[in-house]
């Protein structure tokens, strides 16, 4: 009885409990018992906090009892464990922080927790946040639950996983290269990425404050209409991130006619070529799009081809300290001694955590000289495709050249996030959603990217192909 509760949406589960059919307590106490079993499963979790969720469901009752819900009201969900929930670890995967306790809620969770949802716990990270692979020292590594000997992606891999295979209603995940959309790609849940400065990171570790608008905070979900209905929670100036300066447009997807949508497809970034199940992925979301009236036109060529370099550019300019400070907590690692354990297998620290150190340092010295030129041309382009895309035209665009890689593989073609990376320096939105699945059982998706501030544009088309194809498809991997 309680498998169904595992595969609706949002408005499904508040409808019934608004009408008595469904108690918030049912709804949190089934989503506890799954996830606990994709824990065991999957290794997702870093912390959980049952039993307080146990009591808000109670709490939740009561107030659907007296006609006063949030629009989030007994709805369970997860928040990757680089965003705050007061007294909850806030690691980060760093051991140097292993000791860490956050002391209040980010402002997202507060906006989330206040329309009534209810937080099961915190999810795991790559080392640092800064890999596709959730992996790390404190917690150990995360699987897909499409196949647990694969990447869930990174960084909030931990909260792909489990809203992929049903264990919370979604997610809060962050993204400053593609870590709210890979994972989403790699697991086959829909994801949002927010354009840049529309969602307050306050309660993020690490922020680099109004540089971060490379950064976004934003949801994992089950559902298009889920992503814009938490995009509309959590949206807007909290007073403490000077980044975020305006509300979430008075517009939603509901007021985008397809038949307006103008559409470009661009397959390739020009440094790697997708494989055949991303482009059929791709090809396919074109062609629900045109089916439904929208008009399908040609991209200019050549339009990404400098998209690493951007991204790095954009990256090294960032008021942010280095990589290899973060991973000590404030005090610079030393290389020099930490590669030598590595290879004895004796490093507090994981390889790819490691390979990131020495991957900034080379692309500062790389840069050098061409760091403006570099940043006035990702500025060039973000006005290029504002203009380009205007009010109605979304862009499609693979997430990433290939389904979710094996564990460790993902290292051997370390740039193929850049799928995603380039359009966080640009503080472009983009959606990701699901389309199916490649031949060997892997979820595949498709990427739609709108202008700054069209949020609502993305996530409307990401609809229609929602609608077209299926969208989410809940992952059940064995669970005993």
């Amino acid at each position: 009885m309680q498998e169904p509760l595992f595969d609706l949406p949002i408005a499904a589960l508040t409808a019934r409990m608004r009408a008595g059919a469904l108690s918030p307590v049912t709804v949190v106490e089934a989503h506890i018992e799954r996830a606990r079993a994709l824990h065991g499963r999957l290794n997702i979790f870093t912390e959980t906090r049952f039993e307080a969720a146990r009591e808000e469901a109670r709490s939740a009752e009561i107030r659907y009892r007296r006609g006063q819900p949030g629009p989030l009201a007994g709805i369970p969900f997860s928040v990757k464990e680089m965003v705050s929930v007061a007294g909850m670890r806030q690691t980060a995967g760093i051991p140097a922080r292993a000791d860490v306790v956050a002391d209040r809620d980010a402002t997202v969770v507060r906006r989330l927790r206040r329309a009534g949802g209810i937080v099961l716990g915190v999810t795991n990270v790559p080392e640092g946040g800064m890999w596709m692979e959730t992996d790390n020292r404190l917690f150990g590594r995360t699987g897909n639950p499409w196949d647990p000997t694969r990447t869930p992606g990174g960084s909030s891999g931990g909260e792909g996983a489990l809203v992929a295979a049903g264990g919370a209603v979604f997610g809060v995940g962050s993204d400053v290269g593609g870590s709210i959309r890979i994972p989403a790609a790699f697991c086959g849940v829909p994801g949002h990425k927010p354009t840049g400065g529309l969602v307050p990171n306050t309660g993020h570790w690490p922020n680099s404050g109004g540089a971060g608008r490379m950064l976004t905070t934003g949801p994992l979900a089950r559902t298009a209409d889920d992503l814009w209905l938490l995009l509309s929670l959590i949206a807007g100036p909290d007073g403490l991130d000077w980044s975020v300066e305006q509300p979430l447009p008075p517009i939603t997807p509901d007021t985008i006619d397809v038949r307006r949508l103008r559409v470009f497809a661009v397959e390739q970034n020009g440094a790697t070529r997708p494989r055949p199940p991303m482009l059929d992925a791709l090809q396919r979301a074109v062609e629900v799009l045109g089916a439904a009236g929208a008009r399908i036109e040609r991209a200019p060529a050549g339009l990404f081809g400098r998209s690493l370099e951007i991204w790095a550019a954009a990256m090294e300019a960032l008021d942010e300290a280095p990589f290899e400070i973060l991973l000590g907590d404030g005090r610079r690692i030393s290389l020099r001694r930490e590669l030598p354990r590595l290879l004895l297998r004796r490093s507090r620290h994981t390889t790819v955590a490691l390979v990131a150190v020495l991957l900034q340092r080379f692309a500062g010295r790389a840069l050098g000289a061409r760091l403006q030129t570099l940043l006035d041309e990702g500025a060039a382009l973000q006005a290029r495709l504002d203009e380009l895309l205007g009010d109605d035209g979304v862009l499609l665009h693979p997430p990433f050249p290939r389904p979710a890689p094996r564990h460790r593989l993902a290292m051997l073609r370390p740039m193929e996030f850049i799928y995603c990376g380039l359009f966080n320096p640009l503080h472009l939105p983009s959606t990701v959603m699901p389309v199916g699945f490649a031949p060997d059982g892997l979820p595949v998706a498709v990427q739609v990217i709108g202008a700054r501030g069209r949020d609502h544009v993305t996530i409307a088309a990401a609809r229609v192909i929602e609608e077209r194809l299926g969208g989410w498809v809940r992952a059940d991997p064995p669970l005993r």
